[in-house]
């Protein structure tokens, strides 16, 4: 039997990397599945690759009032929420001397209000026994150069999880923290490296993970996957590192 066979799962930055990985996964395992994106386009393609019905709804996750539209449009559509995962999130690399609070400001709206407005919104909506998955980052336990404010906007859903876990523990709702490594998504093109540099730029990465190699987006979806079935059931509160060891390197 598939594993989330009868789900409703909400994915947000549904459109790429790891989030569209995990969306084809989720989809291939029977749930019913909805994404969003802010780029209309990028989002129609995404529904397009994932198939099995799956649905999406453009948006800033940013805004509130996006989540609200989203929360109601499920509950109008399919009456219940199984499984949400915060996924969406950007990053500018910068040393903290030059970060602009134009930078700062979209860091943490997207990767961390995003996060908090999206959990609020979809609580009075997700079953009972439902899992919620929050997308973090390696960055928020290892300092790395010109992450600090990424870092922290990180480090901020890391805490929420933390809360969250306690606050949803009468409706056993499980938070669960993913904590990726560095992984050959699109966020890693839009790091600011020219393309000449790549080269050396991905060897200084890949020698300081043990695995020796950037992770794949498919195998953060099969970790999402286990933090949403019943295979993790007893797991809550936790941060699962999917970084091939870098943070313990």
């Amino acid at each position: 039997m598939k594993r989330l066979s009868g789900k409703v799962a909400l994915i947000t930055g549904g459109n790429s990397g790891i989030g569209q990985a995990t969306a084809e996964l989720f989809a291939a395992e029977g749930a019913q599945v909805i994404v969003t994106a802010r780029r209309p386009d990028v989002l129609e393609r995404a529904i397009g690759d994932i198939g099995h019905g799956a649905i999406g709804i453009q948006g800033d996750v940013a805004d509130p009032a996006h989540h609200a539209l989203v929360v109601a449009e499920i509950r109008a559509r399919f009456g219940k929420l199984d499984i949400y995962m915060a996924n969406a999130g950007i990053i500018t690399v910068a040393p903290s001397a030059t970060v602009t609070p134009e930078q700062f400001d979209a860091q943490f709206n997207v990767n961390a209000r995003g996060v908090f407005f999206g959990v609020q919104a979809v609580v009075p909506l997700i079953s009972d026994g439902g899992s919620i998955i929050l997308t973090s980052s390696l960055a928020a336990t290892k300092a790395l150069d010109g992450h600090a404010v990424y870092a922290g906007s990180k480090a901020a859903v890391e805490a929420f999880a933390r809360h969250w876990a306690l606050e949803l523990r009468a409706r056993k709702v499980r938070v669960n923290v993913l904590s990726p490594g560095p992984v050959d998504t699109g966020i890693v093109q839009k790091l600011g490296v020219a393309e000449a540099d790549r080269p050396a730029f991905l060897k200084t990465m890949t020698d300081a993970i043990p695995a020796g190699r950037l992770g794949e987006s498919e195998e953060l979806a099969q970790a999402a996957l286990y933090l949403a079935s019943d295979d993790s059931r007893y797991v809550n509160g936790a941060r699962l590192h999917v970084d091939g060891g870098m943070s313990v390197s």
